[in-house]
């Protein structure tokens, strides 16, 4: 029987299955649709499992604190999510042509993975949403990949034999996936947008799959 993404990670057959780290923050709830279509495309490959974590938001008062189980949707992530992983997909909606701080904050306290090797020789892909047509996707993907890069991961993106990105009136680039989703966030996942999503899944996986990296 097939593991949910939203599974408890301490789970025996989680641990045992390889799986790919799905780790996303979304605001508006498109990178969250976002990470879903990933996450299908990774379920194609078999033997590989889809991980959805998400990142709490950054609080900005020493008294809030956010719960430690989120009330919907995926868990927060942990270390150990990204240390055993066999590949990762980060994404993250723009922010002034950058990742969000939540997801950045989480990345700046990877240090020890770093020390370790622990990613080293892993796939990983990144991908994003902007409210505006031409609002920074591809320097917030980039710039994405720059702490992938130094923690030695092999990072992918989408090669030109994916139609969409010839076809595509919306989002996806060859550095990875996007969407553009409107000034009201109101514009849905087109076919050609949600098809890179899913492509860009499948791709990580079977790279980690064809690396047989370790977990």
């Amino acid at each position: 029987m097939p593991v949910s993404p939203y599974s408890d990670p301490g789970s025996s057959t989680m641990e045992a299955m390889p799986y790919i780290l799905v780790l996303y923050y979304s605001r508006g709830g498109k990178t969250a649709d976002m990470a879903a279509r990933i996450a299908r495309g990774i379920s194609q490959v078999a033997g590989m499992e889809a991980r959805l974590r998400t990142v709490p938001p950054v609080v900005t008062r020493i008294d809030e604190r956010e719960p430690e189980v989120p009330e919907t949707g995926p868990l927060y992530v942990e270390e150990d999510d990204l240390r055993h992983c066999s590949g990762l997909v980060l994404g993250s909606p723009t922010r002034f042509g950058n990742m969000a701080a939540p997801l950045k904050h989480f990345i700046d306290q990877t240090s020890s993975l770093w020390l370790s090797g622990a990613l080293i020789n892993k796939p990983a892909a990144v991908f994003t949403a902007t409210s505006s047509l031409h609002g920074g996707q591809e320097s917030t993907l980039l710039s994405m990949m720059l702490p992938l890069l130094h923690h030695g991961m092999v990072v992918v993106g989408l090669p030109y034999s994916e139609s969409g990105l010839r076809q595509t009136t919306g989002g996806g680039t060859p550095y990875g996936a996007s969407h553009w989703a409107g000034e009201d966030n109101n514009r849905r996942i087109d076919e050609h947008e949600g098809s890179l999503c899913q492509a860009l899944g499948t791709r990580v996986a079977t790279l980690a799959k064809s690396m047989s990296v370790p977990s």
